[in-house]
């Protein structure tokens, strides 16, 4: 490719990437925290795009910058419609651009909400895995029945091959049944049931995966989970205050996690810090701090969703299509110099 070249990937093509690439792709997020926690990166804020009158619907730009292998930087733009589910389409649609770090070009342009929910996926069994540790895993418990939480149980069977049974609950039964059949697909031994209530997957999971569209707090007592479960707080505003500051607290990022009235945030307003979140996920893959300080204490992972994931992503899918011939390259993208245009003089 050209320097004014840039390469165009579809979601459909991701996806062909992608497969049967859990192992790769858990091995770069990882490496993705790494790197983030070692310093060598730049995340601004994410920005969020809400509309008069709507509180579920929102797009959020997530610009970042990441260094060392990848070095890469770029912007995710996604968006969140929590109504599309009743209309037949996906919750998420989005793009990442991806730029080259030495001279700014954008060099790809792709469908991101296949890497957007693995990166996600990926990183929530990451966190289990480490927090977890060397304790076995046989029950994971699943609230909210969508793509997140999908992606969640692929990655979970990829790096847990202990596991022997799946509870899955949700407010609708019928998302909750196509759930259940998609994840018969990746699995003919995992046992799955659908629950009637939270309380069940609560009771029984070492692992509870929370993916839903809430808004705000709606989980108020976790008493009676087992002692040293983890909870994998993906989608960040199912957890009151109250659950938070009574446990042992993992979060991707400690000032973004703290914006945007997630659990987290609500905490640290109510308490005026933020002593109770212990670290972050790559401070313990950096081996800074210990994935666990008390095995009976229940462990959250909180993840805002970083930025630096979605390109590190980005940048394998990139070197896949060029490998594979992926792809469609879309020639002359950028404008020729303006010094070698020629002018029009006609009046």
């Amino acid at each position: 490719m050209s320097y004014n070249d840039i390469l165009l990937l579809k979601g459909d093509e991701i996806v062909t990437l992608f497969t049967h690439r859990e192992s790769e792709i858990l091995q770069t997020i990882k490496l993705a925290y790494q790197i983030h926690a070692q310093g060598n990166s730049c995340l601004p804020h994410s920005s969020f795009l809400r509309f008069p009158n709507n509180e579920k619907d929102r797009i959020i730009a997530l610009p970042a910058y990441l260094g060392g292998e990848v070095d890469t930087a770029g912007i995710k733009w996604i968006a969140s419609f929590p109504d599309n589910l009743a209309l037949g389409m996906e919750r998420a649609s989005a793009v990442l651009i991806l730029n080259s770090a030495q001279t700014g070009h954008p060099t790809a342009i792709m469908e991101s909400s296949v890497i957007s929910a693995k990166r996600t996926a990926a990183s929530a069994a990451l966190a289990a895995q480490y927090l977890r540790g060397e304790q076995s895993l046989t029950t994971v418990g699943l609230i909210g029945t969508g793509l997140i939480n999908f992606e969640t149980v692929r990655f979970l069977l990829a790096t847990r091959s202990e596991i022997k049974t799946l509870l899955i609950y949700d407010l609708s039964r019928e998302r909750a049944e196509k759930f259940k059949h998609k994840c018969q697909q990746l699995s003919d031994s995992v046992e799955i049931a659908i629950v009637k209530e939270p309380k069940t997957i609560f009771q029984t999971s070492s692992v509870i995966a929370l993916a839903t569209t809430a808004s705000k707090p709606h989980i108020f007592d976790i008493s009676e989970c087992q002692p040293g479960s983890v909870i994998l707080h993906t989608s960040l505003r199912d957890l009151a205050p109250e659950i938070i500051l009574s446990a042992d607290n993992i979060v991707d990022d400690i000032d973004h996690v703290c914006r945007a009235q997630t659990s987290i945030h609500l905490t640290e307003q109510q308490t005026g810090n933020r002593d109770f979140i212990r670290c972050t996920l790559g401070d313990i893959l950096n081996g800074i701090v210990p994935p666990r300080q008390d095995n009976n204490k229940i462990a959250i992972f909180s993840p805002f969703g970083l930025g630096v994931l979605d390109l590190a992503l980005g940048q394998l899918a990139y070197k896949l299509a060029h490998k594979q011939n992926q792809g469609t390259t879309i020639e002359s993208f950028l404008p020729i110099s303006w010094l070698e245009r020629e002018e029009n003089s006609e009046k």
